[in-house]
């Protein structure tokens, strides 16, 4: 497994808004390649990268409620 270096990604906030606090992940499509995934309330943490396809295979498969963990 590799590491993506996002330094140079460009960044865009989910529009998607939970009932306990806003948007809470930001997503960068500017990589060659692949997507990138963050929290936006903690950005220099860890992000989640994800090939191109995989990552709409995987947004296509997600419906609203399925990743609320509260």
């Amino acid at each position: 497994m590799t590491t993506s270096d996002l330094s140079r990604a460009g960044w865009r906030t989910s529009t998607h808004r939970s009932g306990t606090g806003g948007n809470r992940v930001e997503v960068a499509t500017s990589l060659p390649g692949v997507v990138a995934a963050r929290d936006r309330k903690n950005q220099d943490g860890p992000g989640l990268t994800l090939a191109s396809a995989q990552w709409r295979s995987c947004a296509a498969g997600m419906k609203p409620g399925d990743l609320d963990l509260g």
